[in-house]
């Protein structure tokens, strides 16, 4: 009788280990959403009208993103988050500086992953994707300045990071992002002209939930 029955409860346990190893899992048909702090480095460089190049501010947003898998290995991730940055027009050989105002980019980014452990507790992951890129809220610093116009554009992402299960539906995240991207700017109807690449490094840290 108590070998059946440790027998009986030997088997329960294996099957709920089985079920609960299976919910934690990443695999086909589920959805990841994550919230994350992102931290956003522009790495970039410009050809102007005038001579001289660009710097462009560093910033730090919340972004959220979903990742629907296609399969227990591939995933499709979008991204949404939005920043705002601070232009600046540099003269290396005078050593001098001016403002040319701020932007807002809403890069919203699709990136195709593969993820190489989606049953374990450490799951790594890389992706490649696309970029499209909104210029808005476009702030001219005044005086000289009065009109500033960045044009939207498409770009290209790769990716690397990875999630650590924290529980059957919740997750550890550290993500990594290069991103190119490229906008031709004009000043004052294009007086000044520029064009510019931004290309730059997304690090975010943040947590994600299993649908």
């Amino acid at each position: 009788m108590s070998k059946n029955l440790l027998r009986t409860v030997s088997a329960a346990a294996l099957i709920m280990a089985g079920i609960t190893s299976v919910s934690a899992a990443k695999e086909a048909g589920d959805l990841l959403m994550r919230a994350r702090a992102i931290y956003v480095v522009p790495d970039e460089d410009a050809t102007t009208s005038i001579g001289g190049n660009v710097g462009i501010n560093n910033d730090i947003v919340p972004e959220l993103d979903f990742t629907y898998f296609v399969t227990d290995n591939i995933g499709v991730e979008l991204i949404l988050a939005t920043t705002k940055h601070h232009v600046t027009a540099v003269d290396t050989a005078l050593g001098a500086s001016a403002s040319l105002g701020s932007v807002m980019l809403l890069p919203p980014t699709l990136t195709l992953q593969y993820h190489f452990n989606p049953k374990g507790d450490f799951s790594p992951y890389i992706g490649a994707g696309v970029n499209y890129t909104f210029y808005y809220d476009e702030s001219a610093p005044g005086g000289a300045i009065t009109d500033i116009d960045y044009d939207d554009g498409f770009g290209v992402a790769l990716q690397a990071g990875f999630d650590y299960k924290i529980d059957e539906k919740w997750s550890f995240n550290v993500d990594v992002k290069k991103i190119w991207l490229n906008t031709d700017v004009k000043v004052n109807g294009g007086a000044v002209t520029a064009d510019v690449d931004i290309q730059p490094w997304i690090f975010g840290v943040g947590v994600g939930y299993t649908f």
